[in-house]
C-alpha cells in the first residue's frame, strides 16, 4: 500500500499545507495509507484530518516514519546535515546550483533517498502541474505596496504577518494607501499565474499596473522603462534565458523605481534577472534596502503565499491532488519526470 505521510512545517511563518483533509479522504478512498502529523501552527486544523479517517502522528516525528513512506511537506527540511534516506515530496530549490541546494543533494545522496520536487512536476508539455504562483504573486504585490508606503513616511518597511483571507489584507492596505497618490507598477510576467495575482491586487487597489510578459521582453533588454515606474514586481521563473531587468548600476542610475519586488526570489541563482541583491529578506525585516538616496528597496520573500494560508493551500492542493492519487505508480507521469530531473543532479554533486 502506498503511505503519503504529510509532516509539519518547521520553518517560521509557514502555515500552509499541501493536502486538504477533502484531498485525504480522496487519496484513502483511492486506497491510499494517509498519515498527518500534527502541528502547532497548520492553518487547517488537525480535527479535518481526523474525521477524514488519515492515521496521526506527532509533530516532526517523520525521520522516524516507515521507511516506505513518501514524506509530503512544502519548504526545507531543517538544516542539520543528517543524510535523507525516505522518499521526499517539497520545494528542494536545489536545482539551479543555489549552495543550500547542493548540501540538500548530497544529504540525499548520502542517505539513498530520493527528492520529488514540486517546483519540478510537470506534465506532458512541462507545464507545472500545480503551483503557489497566484496567491505568490497577489502576497508579492502587497508587500511591495507596503514597502513603497513605509517610503512615502520615511521609512522602511515594518514586519508583516499572516491574513485570515484576502479581504482583511486588501482593508489592511487600503488604510495603508490611503494617505497618498497611488504609485505606478510595472510586472513582468503579467501573463503567468504569479503575475495575474500581482496584477490582481495592484487592480484591487487602483493601482496603476503596466503588464508586461515575453513579447516586451524579447530584445533581451536593456529596459529603461522599468525605471520609470515606482515599483517593479517581477514574476519570471528564472532561467538561463532570461534577461536582465534590474542590472547593479540601477543602484545609482537616474530612476523613479524605488521598490522592486522579487516574487521569483532566486537572489543565489546565476540566473537572476535582478542584480542590485543577494539574498532573501523575512517577515521580520521584509525590505532589503540597497541604496539610501533615492532609496532602493527590495523585498524577496521566499514563502508568500503563507500571508494567505487557508486560501492558498486550498487552492494548490486542489491542483496538486489529481497528481497524488497516482502516487501508486511512481514509474510513470509526473513522478517519473521529477525522478529523471533528480536522477541528473544528485549525480553532480
Amino acid at each position: 500500500m502506498t503511505h503519503l505521510w504529510v509532516r509539519a512545517e518547521q520553518r517560521l511563518n509557514e502555515e500552509r499545507v499541501g493536502l486538504t483533509p477533502e484531498g485525504a479522504r480522496a487519496l484513502l478512498d483511492a486506497g491510499l495509507k494517509v498519515t498527518v502529523e500534527e502541528s502547532s501552527v497548520r492553518a487547517i486544523p488537525i480535527q479535518g484530518y481526523v474525521d477524514a479517517g488519515c492515521d496521526i502522528a506527532p509533530e516532526n516525528s517523520w525521520p522516524s516514519a516507515p521507511a516506505n513512506a513518501i514524506i509530503f511537506g512544502l519548504k526545507e527540511l531543517p538544516e542539520d546535515g543528517t543524510p535523507l534516506t525516505h522518499r521526499h515530496i517539497l520545494f528542494g530549490h536545489a536545482y539551479k546550483g543555489q549552495p543550500s541546494g547542493q548540501i540538500l543533494l548530497k544529504r540525499f545522496k548520502a542517505g539513498g533517498g530520493t527528492l520529488y520536487d514540486l517546483e519540478y512536476l510537470v506534465d506532458e508539455t512541462g507545464r507545472r502541474v500545480a503551483a503557489f504562483g497566484y496567491w505568490a504573486g497577489f502576497s508579492g504585490a502587497a508587500v511591495s505596496l507596503k514597502c513603497w508606503a513605509a517610503q512615502q513616511d520615511g521609512g522602511i518597511c515594518a514586519p508583516v504577518g499572516v491574513y485570515k483571507d484576502k479581504d482583511t489584507l486588501l482593508d489592511d492596505l487600503r488604510t495603508t494607501l490611503a494617505p497618498f497618490t497611488a504609485p505606478r507598477a510595472i510586472v513582468i510576467g503579467a501573463l503567468g499565474r504569479v503575475g495575474t495575482g500581482a496584477s490582481d491586487l495592484c487592480a484591487a487597489l487602483n493601482v496603476g499596473v503596466t503588464k508586461w510578459d515575453m513579447a516586451e521582453t524579447a530584445s533581451g533588454g536593456p529596459f529603461p522603462e522599468i525605471m520609470q515606474h515606482d515599483i517593479f514586481i517581477n514574476c519570471i521563473f528564472a532561467s538561463p534565458s532570461t534577461p536582465v531587468f534590474v542590472p547593479a548600476s540601477a543602484k545609482t542610475d537616474p530612476r523613479k523605481l524605488s521598490v522592486i519586488g522579487d516574487v521569483a526570489c532566486d537572489p543565489d541563482s546565476d540566473f537572476s534577472p535582478i542584480k542590485v541583491y543577494d539574498r532573501t529578506t523575512t517577515w521580520d525585516k521584509p525590505a532589503l534596502r540597497v541604496h539610501d538616496t533615492p532609496p532602493l528597496d527590495v523585498t524577496a520573500i521566499d514563502n508568500l503565499p503563507s500571508m494567505l494560508p487557508v486560501e492558498a493551500s486550498q487552492d494548490y492542493a486542489g491542483q496538486l491532488l489529481p497528481s497524488l492519487l497516482t502516487l501508486g505508480n511512481l514509474d510513470a507521469g509526473v513522478w517519473a519526470r521529477a525522478k529523471a530531473d533528480f536522477d541528473t543532479y544528485v549525480n553532480n554533486v
